[in-house]
C-alpha cells in the first residue's frame, strides 16, 4: 500500500484500499464510508465479512473495480476463538445463546482428531444469519422472522485448521481456507461432532492472498487521508460507529 503517494485518484483510474474493518461494521459500512469520504460512486470490495469479524478488507474505487476478481479466488487466513458448549442461532455472538451442551469430555487429542474431519476439501451449506440470496432475498431476511430455508451445499476447501490456545470452554485457533468458506458453519459443525456444541466467539482475518493486515488503514486512516488531500470537505462521521 502507498501510503505517501503524492496524487490519489479514487473518481477515474480508481484505487485500490486495504481496510482493517472494525467491529460490528458491516462490510457495506465500510463501503458507504469511502463513498462519503471521497465523493466517489463507485466502489466496490472483496470477500465479505461478517459484522463480528474485523480485519483486512479490500476495496477498489472507479476503473480499478475491475480487478475485485483477482482477490476472490486466493487463500485467506484468519485467527479466531470459539467457544465449547453452547450454541446460537446465527453461530456467532449476534445472537443469544439457545443450547447449552457438556464439554467435560473435550481433551485436545478429541479436539485434534475431529478437526480432522474438517480439513481438506468439505460440503458446507450457508448460515442462515448470511447475505446469500434465496428468491432474491438475504437468508439473513428470513432468518431474522425465525423462519429456516433449503440451502444447497457448496464445496469449500480448509487447508489448515489448528487449535493455538486450548483454554476450555474458549479454544483460539488458525485457519487458511478458499473462498466462501464460513468460518462460523465450520465451527457450528465442529461443535456438532464434537457432542458439545460451538459458537465462534471472535473472528479476525489477517490475510488475502499475499495481502497482509499489517498493510491495510484503519478508518481514522482514511478520515486523515481524506483530509490531508481534499480538505476538510465533507463531515465527519464517528469512528466509533458504523456509517449511518
Amino acid at each position: 500500500m502507498e501510503w505517501s503517494k503524492d496524487k490519489w485518484d479514487f473518481q477515474e483510474e480508481g484505487e485500490t484500499l486495504f481496510v482493517d474493518k472494525p467491529l460490528d461494521w458491516t462490510s457495506f459500512d465500510v463501503v458507504k464510508k469511502i463513498k462519503t469520504l471521497f465523493n466517489v460512486r463507485k466502489v466496490g470490495h472483496a470477500g465479505t465479512l461478517d459484522p463480528k469479524a474485523t480485519g483486512l478488507l479490500i476495496v477498489c474505487t472507479g476503473k480499478k473495480t475491475k480487478s475485485l476478481d483477482s482477490y476472490l479466488d486466493v487463500a485467506k487466513e484468519y485467527t479466531g476463538a470459539f467457544e465449547l458448549g453452547v450454541r446460537t442461532p446465527s453461530f456467532d455472538s449476534e445472537t443469544k445463546v439457545y443450547e447449552v451442551g457438556d464439554f467435560s469430555h473435550v481433551t485436545p487429542q478429541l479436539l485434534e482428531r475431529t478437526i480432522k474431519q474438517f480439513t481438506g476439501k468439505i460440503m458446507q451449506k450457508p448460515p442462515m444469519y448470511s447475505a446469500v440470496k434465496i428468491e432474491g432475498r438475504p437468508l439473513y431476511l428470513y432468518a431474522r422472522k425465525g423462519k429456516s430455508i433449503n440451502r444447497s451445499a457448496r464445496e469449500v476447501e480448509i487447508l489448515d485448521f489448528r487449535v493455538t490456545r486450548f483454554s476450555p470452554p474458549l479454544i483460539d485457533f488458525d485457519i487458511i481456507c478458499s473462498k466462501g468458506t464460513y468460518i462460523r458453519t465450520l465451527v457450528e459443525d465442529l461443535g456438532i461432532a464434537l457432542g458439545c456444541g460451538c459458537t465462534l466467539r471472535s473472528l479476525r482475518r489477517t490475510r488475502i492472498g499475499s495481502v497482509r493486515v499489517e498493510d491495510a488503514m484503519t478508518i481514522d486512516d482514511l478520515i486523515s487521508l481524506r483530509d490531508a488531500n481534499f480538505g476538510n470537505r465533507q463531515l465527519h462521521h464517528e469512528v466509533s460507529q458504523p456509517a449511518e
